[in-house]
């Protein structure tokens, strides 16, 4: 039986095709706060992180994305805790490229040898014969370019993942990876807020490659009473987040936001952003409000 947008929301954000052949719905769920406190161990309710990602994909949520370091690798197995066997439609993008030695701490790892071992292991701890997105968590300064990609896609020429992602990057480096391999999408921080990577969006606007936000509900002082989105929350009786991701939504086509929660609460009203549509007038509102 087809189930309608009422009872999927997510499928109201429309779809795109990532690398030209993996479709998903737009708004997506992002699993880095199923962890526990600093993105380290086990989350303080699993259960609840079981219910999160379950009831996503009820949503009509198809896209997922996680990371080996969140965790480490806690939040690869929830997923597949929660939802293994997968959907057909399900993708489940991953990335590799960051070390963790306590919570909080991050530090960049790009050794080729790493990026394999680490690709091994989500494999696995995803129940994936392949992985469809799987993106390079930062560009590691102390190891050649060449050398971090060329192992990805060795990885992708194996079939063990199917395209490739950058993370926090400039445009030159978007620039500098397609010189060695074909990339598929970048995901860098951009919220309405926080516009600081408008040149990788309209970049990746131009050549169709898909613009993953990380942090795409933060709205700062633009949720201030008498803000620019108190009266639009008010017209659409929606709240500040969710116009946050409405407005992404509409922003660009290229756009996939990723808002992350461990609250099945806080995930329903967030997917319930793609049933608002902003006017052309509050759009422009917003986007001047930064």
């Amino acid at each position: 039986m087809a189930t309608n947008i009422s009872e999927q929301p997510a499928k109201a954000s429309g779809t795109y095709r990532i690398g030209g052949d993996v479709t998903v719905n737009r708004l997506g769920y992002g699993a880095m706060q199923i962890t526990g406190p600093g993105i380290w161990g086990d989350p303080k309710d699993p259960a609840e992180a079981v219910r999160v990602l379950r009831r996503a994909v009820e949503l009509g949520v198809t896209f997922i994305d996680t990371a080996d370091s969140y965790g480490p690798f806690v939040s690869e197995l929830l997923i597949r805790e929660a939802l293994h066997p997968y959907a057909d439609d399900l993708v489940i993008a991953t990335k590799a490229g960051l070390s963790r030695s306590g919570p909080g701490d991050w530090r960049a790892l790009g050794r080729p040898e790493y990026l394999r071992q680490q690709c091994e292991l989500s494999l696995r701890h995803l129940g994936l014969d392949s992985i469809p997105l799987y993106q390079l968590h930062r560009i590691d300064p102390k190891v050649p370019l060449a050398d971090q990609l060329g192992e990805l896609a060795l990885l992708r020429e194996e079939g063990k993942i199917q395209h490739i992602g950058l993370s926090e990057v400039s445009v030159a480096q978007i620039e500098e990876s397609r010189a060695i391999t074909t990339i598929a999408s970048v995901q860098n921080l951009y919220n309405l807020a926080n516009r600081s990577a408008e040149d990788v969006l309209e970049y990746c606007e131009r050549n169709d490659l898909a613009f993953i936000p990380w942090f795409p509900i933060a709205t700062g002082e633009l949720a201030r009473p008498g803000g620019p989105l108190d009266a639009i929350s008010t017209a659409h009786g929606a709240s500040p987040a969710q116009l946050a991701l409405a407005w992404l939504l509409r922003r660009s086509p290229v756009m996939l936001p990723i808002p992350g929660t461990s609250s099945v609460a806080h995930l329903e009203e967030n997917v319930g952003a793609a049933d608002v549509r902003l006017t052309d007038d509050e759009f422009e509102a917003l986007a001047k409000a930064s």
